[in-house]
């Protein structure tokens, strides 16, 4: 026994892996084919050209990049600027005062001679040793004899003329590269004075060598000036779009190069694009895994469902695919044909709204992708929004009750919305359109949501006949009362039928007040006691003026009757090939309840008391909110039917109690209701049940009327 419990344990542990497995292999199969449909669309495109040729079309780069070859020869050229000087005003202020030192020394040196009738040598020897050093060399002997050897009046003159023309020099700028002009432009005006030769030499020597520069070159201000031009210089770039080389232009070394840093002309393999979409695949892939498992829906729990998903993302991406296709015609505004909003409208229909909306998401960011053909970046963010626009009005107008007949509805709608985004893109781009390029837009426009709506209506038998799955539109074809399997009920049980149906009631409203699937429940509870069909007089709503057959059984005998209506409907249900939800709301309705008459009844006759597991229901219990709402509306609505004089209080107080003891029993554990929301589907139900049992007038059996002639 032991052995077997591990081998049934083991067999398990090897299912749920299986079944992991195979979901990851479905995300991977989705990943897998976005990545092939976008493929061709990131692959860098190579020019096949050489130098000196001429373009056979405009060539625009596909990238924003920097010609840093180009900046270089820009920042070199800025970084020739001028050279920065100084003016040190204090230099000419200093030559001033060294010409007043030889001058006043000249003075006094003559005052002395005048006194002691020296010999010119011995005068030169005492001027040299009135100056500086600097000066004393500076200043030659034949400079200064001259100087010595003339009158007081004529030393007084020269003083004067140098000190006037070296002022007048000097608090201008001299440089380097003019200091030869001025010195020569002091030696012309001098020259013009009445002054004896020698002396007037001496005095031009004198004042030439007094004349030095004032204006230098300061390098610190030099190279910061140049630093300034260089920051200055903006960099060249090649602008995504730009067109590079004009259609019958000439090819040149310097397009080649633009051509080479756009990765036009790449021969060898560049794996950054394939990369970059694989990691866009990823990313959507991961933002589609982690919304399936956190938003409640049939994917998160069946493979199948998640197959589904997968054909339909194969299915819309491929039409996207081709329509992208259509962008080498020639003709304005072809790309707006797309069918975008036909996926959403799919997943709506088969599953939910939210995972139509996800999907929308997905399919925008996959179109702007594919309808890169016309721009130069890798994605066309106006298409993006085109699609976008269109998937999600394709949700929306399809409403709640989506019946077949809706999807045209929703398709005319639809292109509505996609001629109003049309409209915002022309009108945002503030482009020139004539009036036929404006009717080629609106055409497509409003094509794109017919063909929507017609493929939408194709694609969708298939989906239901090929995987029986329950959609909107096949519940409503199921609730149709001409449906075989409810003819039967209505003919063969119809005091079942009237039941299934105030079954039905409760179940709808219940359900869609905790935001589970109302229609689901409705349904579910129309066929959820056709196995009653099998043996329609054992059940006390068809018993019509006759005799209870349960009273000439035994309690086993009739539980077993009982029970077995549950599994006899599971199985006629799947006999007739109805959608497996409805199938588990039949057989789980009464999960694994207790048979409480036929249980007591059976240890009365027994004297002794039973085990209950003999007189439970097999189950399995409520998987599902649907079933678990459906189980407790069959409860109530059985046990409220049966009340004498029902009343709001006694109502309310039934109901409160069969949930509480279902709840205890353990019945709601498979399923994720929550404490508030048994509230919530308490509360509804008792609303419905006040509006059906509401306080009535009582009418006298006979009323006396006294009629005076």
């Amino acid at each position: 026994m032991v052995a077997k419990i591990k081998r049934i344990v083991q067999d398990n542990l090897r299912n749920i892996e299986r079944i992991k497995m195979i979901k990851w292999s479905l995300y991977g199969l989705i990943a897998i084919i976005m990545y092939l449909t976008m493929l061709t669309n990131v692959i860098p495109e190579s020019l096949d050209v050489s130098l000196y040729s001429r373009a056979d079309h405009d060539i625009a780069s596909p990238i924003t990049i920097e010609n840093k070859t180009a900046t270089e020869d820009e920042r070199s050229k800025a970084a020739q600027v001028e050279a920065k000087y100084v003016y040190r005003d204090q230099v000419a202020q200093s030559q001033l005062d060294k010409l007043n030192d030889l001058f006043s020394g000249i003075e006094k040196v003559k005052k002395s001679d005048a006194d002691n009738d020296s010999s010119i040598q011995e005068d030169l020897k005492d001027l040299k040793d009135l100056l500086s050093v600097s000066m004393a060399d500076e200043m030659k002997d034949e400079t200064l004899v001259p100087l010595l050897q003339a009158e007081m009046s004529q030393v007084t003159l020269i003083k004067e003329l140098t000190l006037s023309e070296v002022m007048e020099v000097m608090t201008d700028r001299v440089s380097i590269d003019n200091l030869e002009k001025s010195k020569n432009d002091v030696e012309d005006r001098l020259s013009l004075t009445s002054i004896p030769n020698d002396q007037k030499k001496a005095m031009i020597t004198v004042a030439q060598q007094s004349i030095i520069p004032n204006y230098f070159l300061d390098p610190e201000q030099t190279e910061q000036s140049r630093q300034e031009a260089i920051e200055a210089v903006q960099p060249v770039m090649i602008r995504e779009g730009q067109i590079i080389v004009e259609e019958g232009a000439m090819i040149n070394r310097e397009v080649m190069e633009q051509l080479r840093l756009a990765g036009l002309l790449d021969d060898g393999f560049d794996a950054i694009p394939y990369v970059g979409l694989a990691l866009l695949v990823l990313l959507l892939t991961g933002y589609l895994y982690y919304f399936f498992q956190d938003v409640r829906s049939r994917v998160r729990t069946s493979n199948t469902n998640l197959f589904i998903i997968v054909l339909i993302y194969f299915s819309t991406l491929l039409v996207l695919k081709l329509t992208s296709l259509l962008q080498g015609i020639e003709l304005p505004g072809i790309a707006y044909i797309v069918p975008a909003a036909v996926g959403t409208m799919l997943i709506k229909m088969l599953f939910n709204e939210q995972l139509a909306i996800a999907s929308g998401l997905l399919f925008a960011v996959c179109a702007g992708v594919f309808f890169n053909g016309e721009i130069t970046g890798p994605m066309n963010a106006s298409l993006a929004f085109y699609v976008l626009m269109s998937s999600l009005s394709g949700v929306f107008f399809l409403g709640k009750r989506n019946h077949r007949a809706n999807i045209l509805k929703a398709g005319l709608l639809v292109s509505l919305i996609n001629i109003v985004s049309v409209a915002i893109l022309l009108m945002l781009k503030n482009g020139q359109y004539s009036g036929v390029e404006l009717t080629y837009h609106m055409v497509f426009a409003f094509l794109s949501g017919f063909l929507s709506s017609m493929l939408t209506l194709g694609l969708m038998p298939f989906f239901e006949a090929g995987f029986r799955i329950i959609s909107t539109t096949r519940l409503i074809e199921l609730s149709n009362p001409n449906h075989p399997l409810l003819r039967k009920i209505l003919v063969e049980t119809p005091g079942t039928y009237h039941h299934s149906v105030m079954v039905a009631n409760l179940s709808e409203a219940a359900c869609e007040s905790i935001g589970a699937n109302g229609l689901l429940a409705r349904v579910g509870a129309y066929y959820h006691d056709i196995g009653k069909t099998k043996r329609p007089h054992f059940f006390i709503e068809n018993q019509m003026n006759m005799e209870n057959p349960h009273d000439k059984i035994s309690p086993h005998l009739s539980k077993t009757i009982i029970i077995s209506h549950a599994t006899d409907g599971a199985e006629m249900l799947r006999k007739h090939r109805l959608p497996k939800e409805i199938v588990d709301i039949a057989e789980q309705h009464h999960g694994t309840t207790l048979l409480k008459y036929f249980y007591y009844k059976a240890n009365e006759q027994a004297g002794q008391s039973i085990s209950e597991v003999d007189f439970r229901y097999p189950g399995p219990r409520a998987q599902t909110k649907e079933a678990a709402v459906v189980g407790i509306a069959d409860c109530i609505e059985a046990a409220v039917r049966s009340m004498n004089k029902p009343n709001p209080t006694a109502i309310e107080s039934l109901v409160r109690k069969i949930i509480t003891e279902r709840l205890e029993d353990g019945q709601f554990d498979e399923c994720d209701l929550s404490l508030r929301e048994l509230d919530l589907v308490a509360t509804t139900i008792l609303e419905t049940l006040n509006g059906i049992f509401h306080s009535r007038i009582e009418y006298p059996t006979e009323i006396k009327k006294k009629v005076t002639l």
